[in-house]
């Protein structure tokens, strides 16, 4: 039996981060971003290049850090004259990390600047 990650919220985060950091500068990252790091809640940053991403996720008992690399290309991050932070919903998570034009899917106003 597979384990699955519950996610209710997808956070990006629009300054970019050292892909060096460990779960610790990566939590410390999201607090100082965010606030705090929620139970089930999942943090975005890329790297200035934007050819690496890192997700941090609260699972409600502990800390998850994830990385992706494109081999190609980059993927599509948020510009960071729109905020510190913007949601994201889950479809446009799906076609973020495949490096694909995320802000035209949905509804205008779903990606909400906080």
């Amino acid at each position: 039996m597979a384990a699955l990650i519950r996610i209710d919220a997808v956070w990006l985060a629009t300054e970019p981060i050292d892909m060096r950091a460990g779960t610790e500068t990566a939590l410390a990252r999201v607090v100082k971003v965010f606030g705090a790091a929620r139970p089930h809640h999942a943090y975005l940053f890329a790297n200035r290049r934007a050819n690496r991403m890192k997700v941090l996720v609260h699972d409600g008992i502990g800390i998850w850090l994830c990385a992706r690399r494109l081999n190609q290309g980059r993927f599509l991050w948020a510009n960071a004259s729109l905020g510190a932070q913007m949601a994201v919903t889950r479809e446009q998570l799906d076609a973020l990390v495949l490096g694909l034009p995320w802000q035209r899917i949905g509804a205008a106003g779903v990606i909400t600047v906080v």
